[in-house]
């Protein structure tokens, strides 16, 4: 089981065998709600927050942005930095990923080889729907008033 850190601890002191990945938590505001994207990955059959592997070089900040762009279409800016997980992968290999809260600047979702399916759903049906128990304690770590409001 994985575990959120909430606290900044900067820079990541990170042992050379642990996968590092980064990803975003893109929030709305629509009619006074909160709604969060989550997307569906047909290769693993699961529901998650858009995320994935830091490229050799790359910050979690360029590669959350990138990733993030890649699995939705949505060119975002970093609004807030929430925390890292860290758990085991499928293969058992230590990982680390690091979140921001993201604003969506433009963009459209498109099918792609990772995700095929981009849904809009409020914070209490997307931690139901969330196939990941860590990705449900990021969403309930959130000030969602707050974040709405500053992004």
């Amino acid at each position: 089981m994985g575990r959120v850190v909430t606290r900044v601890r900067w820079p990541r002191k990170v042992r050379d065998d642990v996968i590092r990945a980064a990803g975003g938590i893109l929030l709305r505001e629509v009619a006074g709600r909160v709604e969060v994207a989550l997307v569906h990955r047909a290769g693993r059959d699961d529901w998650s927050v858009p995320k994935g592997k830091l490229d050799p070089g790359e910050s979690y900040e360029r590669c959350a942005l990138r990733e993030v762009l890649e699995e939705t279409g949505y060119h975002c800016r970093l609004v807030r930095f929430v925390g890292f997980t860290e758990y085991r992968d499928r293969r058992g290999r230590p990982k680390v990923v690091g979140y921001w809260v993201m604003e969506v600047l433009e963009g459209e979702f498109a099918v792609s080889h990772e995700v095929d399916d981009l849904r809009w759903l409020e914070l209490d049906v997307a931690a139901r729907v969330l196939t990941y128990e860590r990705d449900r304690d990021l969403l309930a770590a959130l000030d969602t008033i707050g974040l709405a409001r500053s992004g």
